[in-house]
């Protein structure tokens, strides 16, 4: 997508994905969210398709080594895909029919990129990498996302803890995740959890709502944001929480290549997340963790 745009900080407003805050890919949250709690028959489908989707970021995990390109693992993951009936729902996405597609089926985000790096075939990672990876499938008509941050060979103990932290963050969001309870408790969880450390929690990309769409209602953000609407949590909901945190501060810009989102202050930057689904005393993971 061409032009670069400035990032404002979340607001609670509905926007095109190269525009709004509030999510990590270029796509509309579809609105309505009330109406888009999934069946028994659509959960199923999506566990499926979690399934296949874990699989393949998985396997990327061991692929992550020095010397491979981003594009190598973005073709891996597309012939996964394809092999197992599904389709990449990043690949070719477009806003308009002015604009050109998002060139990959995962984003592969390098050290101080937060999210939206296109996979290229003169990228190479390198030893001491982190690397985000993020993926989204399409299966039977309805989408599963998720992603992982890969340690490449030997970094220090403070990146390895970034990493780990991130991690246990979304862990710690998860937990709270029940019928009844309200979106601002994940946000409020993870929040509480990581801030001590004294990380930057990203604050212009978070969660959402997905299954019908890649991203529906409601965001979810990775903070406790007292201003905003208080969304009851309901049986059925399916939503991807993504942690994305940093070394540093919690700003974020779009580079030139008009996809790419990195820290402004150039810090480190981990990323985690998994699709779940709302329960009547906590939460089903639809995406298993992919480095379990």
């Amino acid at each position: 997508m061409k032009g670069k745009q400035s990032f404002l900080r979340a607001r609670f407003t509905i926007l095109s994905f190269r525009h709004q805050p509030f999510t990590k890919t270029h796509l509309p949250i579809t609105v309505g969210f009330m109406a888009l709690i999934k069946t028994s028959e659509e959960i199923e489908i999506l566990k499926q398709g979690g399934k296949i989707l874990s699989d393949t970021l998985r396997e990327l995990r061991t692929k992550c080594v020095p010397g491979v390109s981003t594009k190598e693992l973005d073709d891996l993951a597309q012939r996964r895909f394809k092999e197992a009936g599904g389709e990449p729902s990043f690949l070719n996405y477009r806003i308009s029919d002015d604009d050109p597609g998002f060139p990959g089926a995962v984003c592969t985000s390098i050290n101080e990129e937060v999210v939206h790096g296109i996979p290229m075939p003169d990228r190479f990672v390198q030893e001491g990498d982190i690397v985000s990876l993020d993926i989204g499938l399409w299966y039977k008509g309805l989408c599963t996302d998720m992603a992982t941050t890969v340690i490449v060979g030997e970094v220090s103990q403070e990146v390895r803890d970034l990493v780990t932290r991130t991690r246990q963050g979304l862990v710690e969001g998860l937990s709270v995740i029940r019928a009844g309870g309200v979106v601002g408790d994940i946000g409020k969880a993870i929040q509480t959890y990581l801030e001590p450390f004294g990380y930057g929690i990203v604050r212009d990309l978070v969660g959402h709502g997905v299954g019908h769409g890649v991203h529906e209602e409601p965001p979810v953000p990775n903070y406790h944001e007292p201003r905003g609407p208080r969304v009851e949590l309901k049986t059925g909901m399916v939503l991807a929480i993504e942690p994305m945190i940093t070394l540093g501060g919690w700003r974020v810009e779009q580079l030139d290549d008009g996809w790419t989102i990195a820290t402004k202050d150039g810090s480190l930057c981990a990323h985690s997340e998994v699709t779940v689904v709302v329960t009547e005393k906590g939460y089903e993971l639809i995406t298993p963790w992919p480095d379990a």
